[in-house]
C-alpha cells in the first residue's frame, strides 16, 4: 500500500484547498478510503470517508457542508475539497486505506491570516 498526499499549504480563513492522494500497490476501487487529520497535541480525527464505488460518504460534524470527499478510480486518486476553511482546520491531513495504520505521509494544512 503506497499513498502520497499533496495539495496542502497556507490559506487564509474562508479560503479553499483541494487535497489529493495518489494510491498504488492495491486495487484502489475495492477499498473504502478515509481522510484523517491530526493537529499538534491532539488526537487524530476521522474527517471523511468514501466507499469503493463512491456511492456512500461520511463526514465529521465539524466539516459537514464545507468539505467534500471524492475519488477517481480510473486515476487511483482520492480527493478532499475543503471550502470555508477555519483556523481550527489546521492540521496534518492523511489519506488512509481502511484504517489509520495504512496511511500516507500526510500534508500540512495551515489556516491563518
Amino acid at each position: 500500500v503506497h499513498l502520497v498526499e499533496s495539495g496542502g499549504g497556507l490559506v487564509q480563513p474562508g479560503g479553499s484547498l483541494r487535497l489529493s492522494c495518489a494510491a498504488s500497490g492495491f486495487t484502489f476501487s475495492m477499498y473504502t478510503m478515509r481522510w484523517y487529520r491530526q493537529a499538534p497535541g491532539k488526537e487524530r480525527d476521522l474527517v471523511a470517508s468514501i466507499t469503493g464505488t463512491g456511492g456512500s460518504t461520511y463526514y465529521a460534524d465539524s466539516v459537514k457542508g464545507r468539505f467534500t470527499i471524492s475519488r477517481d478510480n480510473a486515476k487511483n486518486t482520492l480527493y478532499l475539497q475543503m471550502n470555508s476553511l477555519k483556523p481550527e482546520d489546521t492540521a496534518v491531513y492523511y489519506c488512509a486505506r481502511d484504517t489509520w495504520s495504512r496511511r500516507g505521509q500526510g500534508t500540512q494544512v495551515t489556516v491563518s491570516s
